[in-house]
């Protein structure tokens, strides 16, 4: 049975037709400047921006988002709003920046960054480490809200949590099933992807929205202005907080890993491992599945063959990495997803050995995290490669030295 979108809830059609006027989007086209000159209207400390280096990037997004997207009405006013946000995070942070120069002393010392395909563990680990003692993760809150820096005597109640609750969680509401396949809380751990959207070059773009224009252009472009706004956002985030070793989580980073890692010499690495045939249908549904929060025209197809695309270049491009040493061998830990599922708190163990994390507080952080987020190892979400256009024997050609190397 091929994929398709489920069953809406009856406010969506209602919204989509017009007859919820608290979802009404304004009227007009996507256009960079004109959002521009809204976000410096709305700011009560700039006139301009800082510095202009998104803007190519956000114009060549608006422009996509009008010609291929094909947003629904709802999907249009939840994208005006997502995009306002990102604006006025990005003032928000200039000012700050600007009446604290201290912050130009503060250091992101030896983070660890937990990548490889999504779908393959990755957010079990997050969580995990993330709960070791001294170390911290960020809240969805905090990546979509980062200013002003967040407070540890008011970060459990702070009024934002609220604010990004809704944002993160409307996608939920809006497309059926996604709770089942990723859920998305204020509260919850975030991929710091999130953190690279304020410098407008992001796959969360191409996550919600069907944007090949944009794709072509991130995919050949810089980012080192992402990862310079990844580590902006992270100076904040810490500038009130008791020390900590950040952990940090997203499958994005496997396309730009000399950059990651010029970003943050002194880094470690958990590379997560699974067969791309079963990971590529997975993330696929889970991104179809997505994007229909915001567009009734979903293709399945195009969703899989990106994905195969994209990963067969970044996880082949991987081998040539490890044999480069660009990954330190030192710092960098391999975890197979079978071993991962098999027996979670001996792989986080043995992950915690090898980067010389205590035992004791990793005993700790297995007992707190028994009901971590589940990445695909329950069976509950279903799906199958044809529905995605991926075939089991030429995916496994097409990541040979993947596999050969990484799978076996």
């Amino acid at each position: 049975m091929a994929w398709s979108a489920g069953p809406q809830a009856a406010w969506v059609a209602e919204a989509n037709r017009g007859e919820r006027p608290e979802f009404r989007p304004i009227p007009g086209a996507f256009n960079a400047d004109a959002l521009i000159e809204d976000a410096l209207a709305r700011s009560q400390t700039a006139d301009e921006f800082a510095d202009d280096d998104f803007v190519e990037p956000l114009s060549i997004f608006c422009d996509a988002l009008e010609e291929t997207a094909r947003l629904t009405p709802l999907g249009r006013w939840a994208t005006q709003r997502y995009l306002r946000r990102l604006l006025d995070v990005r003032l928000e942070l200039e000012a700050h920046e600007a009446a604290h120069p201290e912050l130009d002393n503060e250091e992101v010392v030896e983070p660890i960054f937990v990548i490889g395909p999504p779908r393959s563990g990755t957010t079990v680990l997050h969580r995990h480490l993330g709960a070791v003692g001294g170390h911290r993760v960020s809240r969805g809150w905090e990546f979509t809200r980062p200013l002003p820096p967040p407070d540890p005597k008011t970060r459990d109640h702070d009024p934002r949590i609220h604010q990004a609750a809704e944002e993160l969680e409307f996608p939920q509401a809006v497309a059926a099933g996604l709770r089942s396949i990723h859920a998305y809380s204020a509260q919850m751990p975030k991929e710091c992807l999130s953190a690279m959207s304020f410098a407008a070059r992001t796959e969360e773009f191409i996550s919600r929205y069907d944007v090949p224009a944009y794709v072509d252009w991130l995919q050949a472009c810089d980012m080192a202005p992402a990862y310079a706004m990844h580590r902006r956002i992270l100076r904040v985030l810490q500038q009130r907080m008791p020390p900590a070793r950040w952990i940090l989580k997203s499958p994005v980073h496997l396309q730009a890993l000399p950059t990651l890692v010029a970003a943050y010499p002194d880094a470690s690495f958990i590379v997560t491992h699974r067969e791309p045939a079963e990971f590529l249908a997975s993330v696929s549904s889970l991104v179809a599945t997505l994007r229909s929060a915001f567009s009734d025209s979903v293709d399945p197809i195009a969703i899989g063959r990106y994905h195969q695309d994209l990963y067969q270049r970044s996880l082949n491009a991987l081998v040539d990495h490890v044999d480069r040493r660009v990954l330190p061998p030192e710092r960098t830990v391999h975890v197979s997803f079978k071993d991962l599922v098999a027996d979670t708190p001996a792989t986080v163990a043995s992950i915690c050995a090898s980067l010389g994390i205590d035992a004791a507080a990793t005993r700790h952080s297995t007992s707190t995290v028994a009901k971590e987020v589940r990445e695909d190892a329950a069976s509950a979400h279903k799906y199958q490669p044809a529905d995605f256009g991926l075939d089991t024997a030429d995916t496994q050609q097409s990541f040979s030295r993947y596999r050969t190397r990484f799978i076996g």
